[in-house]
């Protein structure tokens, strides 16, 4: 009785330490995402406020299924159009995936644009911006920026707009939400975005990872 009576108090002491734990890393996470989103929000404008620069960064978002931009990254890709025609914007850098021989988000982008009347002189393409952090670290380690204006939809916008102004960069944001997006996957962007962001502080203030390089290319020699 003693020995079974033993075991259901170290059981129950267990399951208690487990839940204390879970409820208070999901509180750490929430207010690191929390702090970043209230940093960062004097660094977001709307299209028509956002100062200007002379490039757009903008972010892979994935491709579909006939290798065409997604909804979030046609969105993205839109929103580029309307500041270089407001002349918010000199140039684009197109950062996004080419890690596979078939799948080529810059030039699924760069098409796009062109598609839409943007001269090709004005696109830069990135084929090594896998992750947002390494889209930033090359705008400034391999395309020479110290200034940009990031296009992405609203909930990545924060976790970008950090990483672009911890890697030798200035950065606005301009969030690019012209799509009523399925709800499910609006969703699920959203709580993968709060993980992510642990992760961002992660890379900047501890791994420091170093992304693909390369020759330096810059914008403006």
């Amino acid at each position: 009785m003693k020995k079974s009576f033993s075991v259901k108090r170290i059981a129950k002491y267990s399951v208690k330490t487990l839940i204390i734990f879970a409820v208070s890393v999901t509180f750490l996470v929430g207010i690191l995402r929390v702090i970043m989103i209230l940093v960062e929000r004097p660094n977001t404008y709307s299209e028509s406020e956002v100062p200007n620069t002379q490039v757009a960064l903008v972010l892979g978002a994935g491709l579909t299924v006939d290798k065409k931009p997604s909804d979030p990254l046609r969105d993205r890709v839109d929103m580029a159009i309307g500041l270089y025609q407001a002349g918010k914007i000199q140039k684009m850098l197109m950062s996004g995936d080419n890690s596979e021989i078939y799948y080529n988000e810059p030039e699924a982008m760069r098409q796009y644009a062109i598609s839409q009347g943007i001269p090709d002189a004005d696109i830069i393409l990135d084929y090594a911006g896998r992750r947002t952090y390494d889209s930033c670290y090359r705008a400034n380690a391999i395309f020479g920026l110290d200034e940009v204006t990031i296009i992405t939809q609203n909930y990545h916008l924060p976790r970008a707009l950090f990483l672009c102004n911890k890697l030798n960069l200035t950065a606005y944001g301009v969030p690019a939400d012209q799509t009523h997006y399925l709800r499910h996957r609006y969703v699920f962007w959203r709580v993968r975005e709060v993980a992510a962001s642990v992760f961002a502080y992660w890379d900047i203030y501890i791994a420091k990872p170093l992304p693909i390089l390369g020759n330096y290319e810059p914008i403006f020699p």
